[in-house]
């Protein structure tokens, strides 16, 4: 796998201007379209990245986690988008055993109590199902930026992923907030509603809520943590 990664890597080096529709129909023609899979929470990042891939392939891999503690107005996005864009989400769900152990274990709200507890919640629902999908794949692609958040200033357009041992792609990594917008404005991209209402970052609803301009976007994730432990274990290793 890492020569495939290494082989990528170097396409992409060769043509360092690339524009984001571009970079992501090199990566189609070098790994194929069934070897690689978008992962979309919604965001409005990952919004325009389905967008773009939409535009590239006919046959986009496009998954989303349902970790059963999203808001309504994220399902709704999702409808909105499958109506837009004509594909099915790939939809992965928590192990029902796993779910069900954790809860009458710890109850519905742990994630309140500690960062382990927090940690052990996400991993049951997000990054169990997201081991799933991955085994399929031989990349995966992201819309992580390094403006979003301090565990994110070395996001890299293309890296290798030691978590999952797979080529992780990240193809915004270097846009602003407001480039998406202005990208997501133009092309008249279906956005979660909650963002016109403060949400700038949003996940599962315990554990989101809306945050001022001035405010790290993130900040409204598990706020009540320190800003170098928001991460749920999708994108940073869990020790």
């Amino acid at each position: 796998m890492k020569e495939r990664y290494k082989k990528l890597l170097t396409s992409i080096q060769s043509k360092p201007k690339q524009s984001v529709k571009e970079i992501l129909g090199l990566v189609i023609s070098e790994l194929g379209s069934s070897r690689i899979t978008l992962a979309s929470s919604l965001s409005i990042e990952d919004q325009v990245l389905t967008h773009l891939l939409c535009e590239v392939t006919s046959s986009p891999r496009i998954f989303t986690l349902d970790t059963g503690r999203l808001f309504s107005e994220t399902y709704e996005t999702m409808e909105k988008s499958m109506q837009r864009y004509g594909f099915n989400y790939e939809v992965l769900a928590p192990d029902t055993g796993e779910l069900e152990v954790m809860v009458a274990k710890q109850g519905p709200n742990l994630f309140y109590r500690s960062v382990e507890l927090r940690r052990h919640c996400c991993a049951v629902r997000k990054t169990h199902p997201l081991r799933r999908v991955l085994s399929t794949v031989d990349a995966w692609v992201c819309g992580l930026r390094t403006q979003q958040a301090v565990t994110r200033t070395d996001v890299e357009l293309i890296s290798w992923d030691d978590t999952f041992n797979i080529i992780k792609i990240n193809p915004l990594f270097n846009w602003t907030e407001q480039q998406v917008w202005d990208f997501i404005k133009s092309n008249d991209i279906p956005y979660n509603p909650l963002q016109d209402r403060g949400f700038r970052s949003i996940g599962c609803k315990p554990c989101t809520r809306a945050v001022g301009l001035d405010e790290e976007i993130r900040s409204g994730r598990w706020w009540w943590e320190e800003p170098e432990h928001k991460e749920c274990g999708l994108h940073k290793r869990i020790k």
